[in-house]
């Protein structure tokens, strides 16, 4: 790679990584910064660090594998952790070098969504929740994923939507991808 190639590389707009097995193998300047951490930290690390939980890690691991297995790029908006533990909304990218074995060698790219952090604080399952909303599940799907009744589900969701201050989850995740500002 050329110090020119380099250079746009470690400056593109997005956070860019490399992984093997969900593990970071290369990372730009961008993707570092996004999350916070050095980028010799990174390298070598399992994407588990970038995660609030280990069950939103294990979750999203299935998630956009069949596409990546007939090699088309893969795209979601999800919610990210930095080192400081704070989170910000995303917009998540993936194509496979490796269809076969989709997760095998991957480029991920990740775009901030909303660039400075407004609205209250989430929690771990606030974060979930509205994690599968983003990707149109109900609160029965996504009772049944976390192993939750749809009326918790719903708790949760009626709690967002207060904290939120909004009227439905249309609006929500309008808010949240920067579109209802």
């Amino acid at each position: 790679m050329t110090n020119l190639d380099q250079l746009a590389f470690d400056n593109a707009p997005m956070g860019i990584a490399l992984t093997e097995h969900r593990v970071i193998q290369s990372c730009n300047d961008t993707f570092a910064q996004m999350f916070g951490y050095p980028k010799s930290t990174l390298i070598g690390q399992s994407f588990r660090l970038l995660y609030g939980t280990d069950q939103e890690f294990h979750q999203v691991r299935d998630i956009g594998l069949e596409p990546l297995r007939r090699s088309h790029p893969y795209t979601d908006e999800r919610i990210m952790r930095r080192a400081d533990g704070t989170t910000f909304w995303c917009r998540f990218r993936a194509r496979t070098l490796s269809p076969d074995d989709p997760l095998a060698r991957i480029v991920l790219s990740f775009a901030l969504i909303e660039t400075t952090p407004t609205g209250p604080t989430l929690t771990p399952r606030e974060r979930e929740v509205l994690m599968w909303l983003s990707r149109g599940r109900t609160s029965k799907e996504i009772g049944q994923v976390l192993g939750l009744s749809p009326r918790t589900i719903e708790d949760v969701r009626a709690r967002l939507l207060r904290k939120f201050k909004v009227k439905n989850v249309a609006v929500l995740l309008s808010r949240l991808s920067g579109f209802g500002q």
